[in-house]
């Protein structure tokens, strides 16, 4: 019944800056929290970010102080500004809308960082 859309992955060099959007569309009753995952080639699907309907924000260590999660309720949209991107930030990465009884995933976008 939703749908995640995701958008603005690319190719982009090291020290360069990417913003990555996911849509939300269908019936939803309630988004209280908003989460963004990432999976390295050949490694292990790991959360990025978070953002709850309030605001409130928690961050990979690996991205804390570079990425930066935010959110627009009304649609609802999620977004994630990254900035200073290293290559071992390539990855696909994911948006993801958990709820009471399902967990609601994007097709994922790509994200190559260039050394």
């Amino acid at each position: 019944q939703v749908q995640l859309v995701e958008s603005g992955g690319g190719m982009v060099q090291a020290g360069g800056s990417l913003r990555l959007s996911c849509a939300a569309s269908g019936f939803i009753f309630s988004i209280p929290t908003m989460n963004w995952y990432r999976q390295p080639p050949g490694k292990q699907r790991e959360l990025v970010a978070s953002i709850t309907s309030g605001g409130a924000t928690n961050y990979a260590a690996s991205v804390r102080g570079r990425f930066t999660i935010s959110r627009v309720n009304s649609e609802p949209t999620v977004y994630l500004q990254m900035n200073s991107l290293r290559p071992e930030d390539t990855a696909v990465y994911y948006c993801n809308v958990p709820t009471t009884f399902h967990e609601y995933w994007g097709q994922g976008t790509q994200v190559f960082v260039s050394s």
